[in-house]
């Protein structure tokens, strides 16, 4: 008999240099999970990966989401862990370009350029990804997490581009698990965090009374372990269901 102990499968998590990213890598890597993490920032990422080096075994290939090679990078180094059980996309972009401390833009003036390059980043980055990964969550019957936003739903002036390009990966997310049944694939909407890109959508404002992105990955791992429908969800609901859990079984 194979007493080998077995990891719950390789996690691929993009946007992972910092913010939720790194705080979900943090929470899988100690559950043992071999990680593919990846982000624009080099540096950062180089930082991540020495620290989740002492966890877990982790690659850690820097580069866009967008770069149909470092996409197809991403699905080799998940292949040569074992194959991919979870895929995160949280890789995600405001408008496309540097703000530099301008204010986010009306669509009525949002530089088309921009915009394609939000939903590059926000919608057709996470379906390629998504595509290359497929055989091997196939295999393993396993899950997608797409980080969304409130912006997918709510109107909020200023947030046109962002919070459109969510609402598609939203309805892609909702078409890929019609599609794929044995597949676990969530949206889910991690509320306001104090976050270097909420900063930027807020130029010189006090966001210190924002969450940290490590208060939300409980309600993702929850989400995971539990493994519910497929389906849209709020991590503020899902951290009440938890808690209510907790009081019924007098934790």
């Amino acid at each position: 008999m194979d007493t080998t102990p077995q990891h719950p499968g390789v996690a691929v998590v993009t946007g992972a240099s910092r913010g939720l990213g790194l705080e979900l890598a943090r929470a899988l890597a100690l559950e043992g999970r071999p990680l593919v993490i990846t982000a624009r920032d080099a540096a950062g990422l180089a930082a991540a990966e020495a620290e989740l080096a002492a966890l877990t075994t982790v690659a850690a290939p820097a580069g866009s989401v967008v770069d149909d090679a470092h996409r197809e990078r991403l699905a080799a180094a998940a292949a040569a862990l074992g194959g991919a059980t979870l895929l995160v996309h949280n890789a995600s972009t405001l408008t496309g370009y540097d703000l530099a401390g301008a204010p986010l833009p009306a669509l009525a003036d949002f530089p088309l350029p921009g915009l394609l390059e939000t939903f590059e980043v926000n919608v057709l980055a996470p379906i390629a990804l998504t595509q290359l990964l497929l055989p091997q969550l196939r295999a393993r019957r396993g899950a997608v997490l797409a980080v969304s936003s409130d912006a997918a739903v709510e109107a909020y002036a200023g947030w046109g581009g962002y919070g459109a390009s969510k609402a598609a990966l939203d309805h892609a997310a909702a078409v890929l698990a019609a599609e794929e049944p044995d597949l676990a694939v969530w949206s889910v909407d991690p509320g306001d965090m104090r976050t270097r890109m909420h900063q930027e959508a807020f130029p010189g404002e006090d966001i210190s009374d924002r969450p940290l992105p490590a208060t939300v990955v409980p309600a993702l791992l929850a989400l995971l372990h539990d493994r519910p429908a497929s389906g849209r969800y709020r991590a503020a609901d899902l951290q009440a269901a938890d808690l209510r859990d907790a009081a019924r079984a007098g934790v």
